[in-house]
């Protein structure tokens, strides 16, 4: 059974200012990765086991998929998919 995917404001966010970061060189290439990572988000919806556990938190359900060089994090319920944050991977997460 696919799992509801939800975002939170904070993960939008952060995707709003990845794709404004991206946008000051390509507008172009600022809405494909929105594309890409909403495509990816949804994604999760059927397999959201394929990420891999955050080394940070070491919670089972707390999960990362990787986009580009971007984290895609998230939390694993029986019913749904949270996306909780997206961070470059140069960066370190901090605590929720």
């Amino acid at each position: 059974m696919a799992r509801e995917i939800i975002w939170t404001g904070p993960a939008w966010d952060d995707v709003e200012n990845a794709a404004d970061y991206i946008a000051r060189d390509s507008k172009f290439y600022a809405a494909a990765f929105v594309k890409e990572i909403k495509k990816a988000a949804a994604s999760l919806a059927n397999f959201a086991e394929r990420g891999q556990i955050v080394p940070e938190f070491g919670d089972e359900s707390i999960r990362e998929f990787l986009v580009r060089s971007y984290r895609l994090v998230y939390r694993v319920s029986a019913k749904q998919v949270l996306i909780l944050t997206l961070v470059h991977g140069a960066q370190r997460l901090r605590r929720f």
